[in-house]
């Protein structure tokens, strides 16, 4: 395996690490920003998994939601229909009334 294949392999385990969040792990692998977005557009492969890390950093932030939503958190509950939930109408709007601005959630 070569230099470039060593440090791809190094910003990888590091972008699992800090669930995908990426000047994180290239200052942990030693590798610049620049030379990893290079790397993404370039390498199908190595895009592909920084796809597939991010799909479980996702996964993870799912989990905590409905972790917070199982403990009744009403502001979870709230993000979560007005994100999940739009095609049922929750959906956050914005109305003029006689020049004053009124937002609500109908």
């Amino acid at each position: 395996m070569n230099k470039t294949e060593q440090s791809k392999k190094r910003v990888l385990k590091a972008l699992e690490a800090s669930l995908g969040i990426v000047t994180t792990a290239c200052k942990e692998a030693q590798v610049g920003r620049t030379t990893f977005y290079g790397w993404l557009e370039t390498d199908a492969s190595f895009a592909a998994a920084v796809q597939d890390i991010e799909e479980v950093a996702l996964d993870y932030a799912e989990s905590q939601l409905f972790k917070q939503m199982k403990g009744g958190s009403a502001s979870a509950i709230i993000f979560f229909l007005k994100t999940k939930g739009r095609r049922r109408g929750y959906v956050e709007h914005v109305a003029q009334e006689d020049g004053k601005t009124l937002l609500g959630t109908w």
